[in-house]
């Protein structure tokens, strides 16, 4: 009988994702981490910090700091609040053919 390593029976992430979700949650997945990285990213840029974000977006910080995470599913509303400091907005565009959502 042979016997398996530790490292053996451990599964790596993206192979675990591509097990349990369906490639529409694996979109939607992607696309809120990529929004939530862009924040962070643009806060950084900017060299604001979560506080500062906070006095300017009326968001509290924690609030921010989760989103950042994506430790949190953040309202519509929310983001567009944290956005506009940032001189960012959200726009509606067209979805890459691969990656588009199937309707139920």
């Amino acid at each position: 009988m042979s016997k398996k390593s530790y490292k053996d029976t451990l599964t790596r992430w993206e192979d675990l994702r591509e097990q349990i979700l369906t490639p529409e949650e694996r979109a939607v997945s992607a696309l809120r981490v990529s929004m939530m990285s862009e924040i962070a990213r643009a806060r950084a840029e900017k060299g604001i910090t979560q506080r500062k974000l906070e006095e300017l977006s009326g968001v509290k910080q924690p609030v921010i700091a989760r989103m950042e995470s994506g430790a949190a599913s953040t309202q519509l509303e929310t983001v567009l609040k944290v956005l506009a400091p940032l001189g960012k907005t959200l726009s509606v565009t067209d979805i890459p053919v691969e990656t588009k959502v199937k309707k139920k």
